[in-house]
């Protein structure tokens, strides 16, 4: 894919939900998700003339976000994982997200999951084939279905 400042801007502005979604599972703090948004947009650029098909651009933002996220979180060796949900107050498409009861449960069930699970559960609730969900978490499909097995007995 030709790498070009105007086709990321306008695939980072149709995509940046996923990264919203990812940063909500993963951070508490309105800081850390703002600085956390900043290095997944820094990463996708640096990477984005490397893209090849536009037809896999949301699963290459779905693994760029986690894996920046992930890699945060060991840098700075600290467990994200609380029984509140996050303020996203004046954060957009986030801010949805907080005053829909149902989705504040939702995120709360899954910041009790480990980051493996965290990582694959908004990839399946948004229907998305086992083979992709392996693919962009790194595991290989079977471990993937039990995960979300076991994550929904949880």
């Amino acid at each position: 894919m030709k790498s070009s400042r105007k086709d990321f801007l306008k695939i980072l502005s149709s995509y940046q939900g996923i990264i919203h979604k990812v940063k909500l599972l993963y951070f508490k703090t309105k800081t850390d998700r703002e600085d956390n948004f900043q290095e997944v947009v820094y990463r996708l650029w640096k990477s984005f003339s490397t893209l090849r098909d536009s037809s896999e651009i949301a699963s290459w933002i779905y693994a760029v976000a986690i894996n920046t996220s992930i890699i945060k979180i060991r840098k700075d060796s600290r467990i994200v994982s609380t029984s509140s949900v996050p303020d996203t107050a004046q954060e957009g498409s986030a801010e949805k997200i907080e005053h829909d009861m149902n989705s504040q449960q939702l995120l709360s069930a899954m910041e009790q999951l480990n980051k493996i699970d965290r990582s694959i559960m908004p990839l399946y609730l948004e229907e998305r084939n086992y083979d992709e969900i392996a693919t962009i978490i790194g595991i290989d499909k079977v471990n993937v279905g039990v995960r979300i097995a076991m994550a929904k007995n949880s």
